[in-house]
């Protein structure tokens, strides 16, 4: 094994963390990605006056069962800064943020969250902090009525607007924003990913944290990701999905049918139940020399999540391997 494994309890967040934790152990991982919501990991308890008992009750909860923690994500938050407030907004927002629901307050109260989330990260002694930015122009991505170019403009301007005070605070406390690529992002394939890079003038602490199942039902060569972007990759989602080699009642854009609809074109599936081709992925990790973590984010709406995690636990410890110290061939080279 090449590097940890790590559960993203995101999915496990109906859980006690200590009970989360216990399971993440018996399942096989070696740490968890801690997610800002639930009980796993409070922003304002970890940036209040007991931020540094706080965090350290995190890490003892870890130790106890074995574990460590590398990455902390904060995606419903990060999703309030850039986009379009509506009333789905409320159920993933905490309350401090969401507010009266003004749409201005929200998008303003996300973005001082999200700075608050770079705090502590510090706080917790982990450097990366994973999330989504939301977008404001999503709404806008099948063109018909024609799109302006000077909305789509528009929309990667604001994101400099809303995001650049933001990622400056994660520099100043040096932690990393990794974006997972993924639709209703600003980025969600790599010429969009390009497109937020220039952006923000390829801010330093701004990168990736990549996923291949938000890309590879899209059509998007989710390998030539690592490569074009291999100083950005921060971190790593081990997900897999299942898209059909033949036509579908549900379309790729879902059809408004719910995950685990029979007839949906693609679907969330536990590791190695999907079509991701995960050896290419550490082959491509290996060259770009990633060292962080494989994180689980676990879904899969067809099967039962613990004999999924445990499962996918072992399929990443199996499929992971350290790259060649030497060449095969070094031996004729005389």
């Amino acid at each position: 094994m090449a590097r940890p494994v790590t559960l993203f309890t995101g999915q496990w967040a109906d859980l006690p963390f200590e009970v989360a934790a216990e399971k993440a152990k018996a399942f096989g991982y070696d740490g968890i990605e801690l997610p800002c919501w639930g009980d796993h990991f409070d922003v304002t308890q970890a940036t209040g006056a007991d931020a540094a008992a706080y965090c350290q009750s995190r890490h003892e909860i870890l130790a106890k069962h074995g574990l460590k923690t590398w990455a902390i994500s904060n995606h419903l938050v990060g999703q309030g800064v850039l986009d379009v407030i509506d009333e789905r907004h409320k159920s993933i927002l905490p309350p401090y943020v969401w507010g009266d629901g003004d749409p201005a307050g929200v998008n303003a109260r996300a973005a001082e969250e999200m700075k608050q989330t770079a705090r502590a990260a510090k706080n917790l002694g982990v450097g990366v902090v994973n999330g989504f930015t939301g977008s404001s122009i999503w709404h806008l991505l099948y063109s018909f009525p024609p799109v302006l170019p000077k909305q789509i403009e528009g929309g990667y301007a604001l994101l400099a607007e809303r995001w650049k005070p933001i990622l400056d605070v994660f520099q100043e406390n040096g932690v990393k924003f990794a974006l997972e690529v993924h639709p209703t992002e600003i980025a969600f394939d790599v010429e969009s990913a390009k497109r937020t890079l220039d952006a923000l003038d390829h801010h330093p602490a701004f990168g990736f944290n990549y996923d291949p199942s938000h890309l590879g039902y899209q059509g998007v060569d989710y390998v030539r990701f690592i490569y074009e972007f291999a100083d950005r990759i921060f971190h790593v989602h081990m997900k897999d999905v299942y898209w059909s080699p033949t036509p579908k009642r549900v379309g790729v854009f879902g059809g408004h049918v719910n995950f685990g609809d029979p007839e949906r074109y693609w679907d969330f599936r536990s590791l190695g139940h999907g079509r991701i081709e995960f050896e290419e992925i550490i082959r491509a990790l290996n060259h770009v020399n990633y060292q962080g973590p494989l994180s689980v984010e676990w879904e899969d709406s067809g099967m039962d999540r613990e004999h999924g995690a445990t499962e996918a636990a072992a399929f990443v410890k199996n499929i992971d391997f350290k790259p060649s110290s030497f060449a095969f061939d070094s031996n004729f080279d005389k």
